[in-house]
C-alpha cells in the first residue's frame, strides 16, 4: 500500500477500459477504487456493443427464417415467421442487466471499492467525487482517467429520444418505425440498418462523404454495399449533409449538398437515427489544474498512456480508452488500461494498435485488422517498399458452400519485399471471429511466406485465409 494515500490507484470511469484496468491492478497487488457517474459497464455494456449484438442476433434469426429461397436450398420449408418487438427488446435488456451485475460483482469480489458519483481531479493525486450523499475526496498514488465517449450530434440536429435519437436510445428498440433515416454509414449505421430492415422497416442511409462506408477498405465496401444494402429496403444518399433535423410526426430532414451547403432535398420520415460517430467525455474532469489542453476534446497521452501537458508527462496521471482518441473500440480501451497499469508498476508496456481488430456485426459480418490498401500504399511510398494484395472468396470454401452462405471475401495486404502482413479485411460469414487469426499474425509481424504453411482445419471458414496466404506467396 502506498504511504499516505487512500489507494494505490483511483480509476475514473467503469466502462470496459476502467474495468479491465481495475482487474489487472488488483492482480498486480494494487489497492484500487473505481468511480462511476452512471451505469457500471459504460457504453459497451449498457448502450453499445452488448445490447446491439443482442438485437442483431434476434434480427438476424428473423432474416434467416424469412429467407425462403436460402432455406429451400437446404431442403427446409417454413410457414410465416412472426416476432414480438417487445420481447426482442427485453432480450437485449435482460442481457445488459446480467452483464452489468456480473461486472459489478466481479469488482466487489476482488476487493475494488466502487464509488458512485462524478469524479474529477482536485489536484495532484487527489480526486473529488460528487456522490448522492455529498462530496467525497479520495487520494490515489496514481489516477487513470477512463470516462469514455458519447454520441456526436452535429449542429442543426435536434434530438427528442423518440423520433430523432442516437444509438443510446436505438438499442432500447422502443418502436419499429416504418421509415427510418440513418445519418452515417459507419459501423453503427450499418448495424442498425441490418436490424431495422430484418424487422420490416424501410431505411434511407445518408452519408456526407462521396462514398458509403468511407472507413472500410474500398474493395470490402464495394462488396458489402452489393450484399448488405442493394438487395435490402435501403435507399442511399451520398455526398449529402443533414443540415437540419426536426423531431415530430413526421421527422423533417433537410439535406444539403456536402460541398456547397445548399439545401437540395427535404425528407419526411417516421424516425431518424443519428450515427455520426462519437466524441470524448473530457469536460469537467479538472484537467485545467494540470495545464492539459485537449485536442478536439481528446486528452493527449504518450505511448505509455501517461497524460501530457505541453508535451510533458503529468506525473501519476493516465488516460485510456475513447477519451484519448487513439482507437475508439472497447477491447482497445481494455488493452490500454492493462498497459497503463503495467507502466504504473514499472514494467514498460505500450499498445500495438496495428494488431487490434475491429468488426461490424452485420449479416454477414465485416472485420479488419491493420491497414487498408490505400493506407499501406501511402506508407510504402514514404518508406520505400511496394505493397501487394490478394483476395480469396467464400464461394470457393467448402464450409461456406455447405452453409449456403457464399457471399464473402478475404483480402490480404502485404509487403512485396519481406511478405510482412500489413492488413487483412474480411466480409462474410463469421468474419468477426476469423479476423483474430490475422490479428495475432500481425502482432507477431508474420510474413505470408510463413503463414502459407500454417495448417487450417478442413472443412472450416478459416481456410479462406489459408487460401489467401497461399495466393499471396504465389503472386510474387
Amino acid at each position: 500500500m502506498s504511504q499516505g494515500f487512500d489507494y494505490d490507484l483511483v480509476i475514473i470511469g467503469a466502462g470496459v477500459g476502467g474495468h479491465g484496468a481495475a482487474i489487472h491492478a488488483v492482480n498486480c497487488g494494487l489497492k484500487t477504487a473505481i468511480v462511476e457517474a452512471a451505469d457500471m459497464g459504460g457504453t459497451c455494456v449498457n448502450r453499445g456493443c452488448i445490447p446491439s449484438k443482442a438485437l442483431l442476433a434476434a434480427a438476424g434469426r428473423v432474416r434467416e427464417l424469412r429467407n425462403a429461397h436460402h432455406l429451400k436450398t437446404l431442403g427446409i420449408q417454413l410457414g410465416s415467421v412472426d416476432f414480438d418487438r417487445g420481447a426482442i427488446a427485453n432480450h437485449a435488456g435482460n442481457i445488459v442487466d446480467k452483464l452489468r451485475g456480473d461486472l459489478t460483482n466481479s469488482l466487489k469480489r476482488l476487493g475494488v471499492d466502487v464509488i458512485q458519483g462524478w469524479g474529477k481531479l482536485m489536484g495532484p493525486q487527489k480526486v473529488s467525487v460528487a456522490t448522492a450523499a455529498g462530496e467525497k475526496v479520495i487520494t490515489g498514488k496514481d489516477i487513470i482517467l477512463a470516462p469514455g465517449s458519447i454520441p456526436f450530434v452535429p449542429r442543426g440536429i435536434e434530438l427528442d429520444g423518440k423520433t430523432v435519437f442516437t444509438s443510446d436510445d436505438a438499442v432500447r428498440l422502443e418502436s419499429l418505425p416504418e421509415w427510418v433515416a440513418i445519418i452515417g454509414s459507419g459501423y453503427i449505421g450499418l448495424e442498425f440498418s441490418d436490424i431495422y430492415t430484418a424487422l420490416g422497416c424501410e431505411v434511407t442511409m445518408i452519408e456526407a462523404l462521396d462514398q458509403l462506408m468511407p472507413t472500410f477498405d474500398p474493395d470490402i465496401a464495394k462488396l458489402a454495399e452489393r450484399v448488405l444494402i442493394t438487395p435490402r429496403d435501403i435507399e442511399t444518399k451520398v455526398g449529402l449533409l443533414a443540415m437540419k433535423v426536426t423531431p415530430g410526426s413526421p421527422v423533417v430532414v433537410e439535406l444539403a449538398d456536402a460541398k456547397t451547403k445548399e439545401i437540395v432535398e427535404v425528407l419526411e420520415v417516421d424516425a431518424c437515427l443519428v450515427a455520426t460517430g462519437r466524441v470524448p467525455v473530457s469536460q469537467n474532469l479538472g484537467l485545467e489544474l494540470f495545464g492539459v489542453e485537449t485536442v478536439r476534446g481528446f486528452i493527449p497521452v504518450n505511448e505509455k498512456m501517461a497524460v501530457l501537458a505541453g508535451g510533458e508527462v503529468v506525473p501519476h496521471l493516465w488516460a485510456i480508452g475513447d477519451v484519448n482518441g487513439k482507437m475508439m473500440l472497447a477491447h482497445a480501451a481494455s488493452a490500454m488500461g492493462i498497459a497503463a497499469v503495467e507502466n504504473i508498476c514499472g514494467r514498460d508496456r505500450s499498445v500495438d494498435y496495428l494488431s487490434i481488430p475491429a468488426a461490424a456485426f452485420t449479416h454477414p459480418e465485416i472485420s479488419y485488422v491493420g491497414m487498408t490498401e490505400p493506407a499501406a500504399k501511402e506508407l510504402g511510398k514514404t518508406q520505400g517498399f511496394e505493397v501487394a494484395s490478394v483476395k480469396s472468396y467464400f464461394k470457393g470454401n467448402s464450409k461456406a458452400i455447405a452453409e449456403g452462405e457464399t457471399d464473402g471475401v478475404a483480402k490480404v495486404i502485404f509487403r512485396k519485399d519481406t511478405g510482412e502482413l500489413l492488413g487483412v479485411h474480411i466480409f462474410g460469414l463469421h468474419a468477426a471471429d476469423l479476423i483474430q487469426e490475422a490479428a495475432n499474425a500481425i502482432a507477431r509481424r508474420e510474413s505470408v511466406h510463413n503463414l502459407a504453411f500454417a495448417v487450417h482445419t478442413h472443412p472450416t471458414l478459416s481456410e479462406v485465409l489459408d487460401e489467401a496466404y497461399k495466393r499471396a506467396v504465389g503472386s510474387h
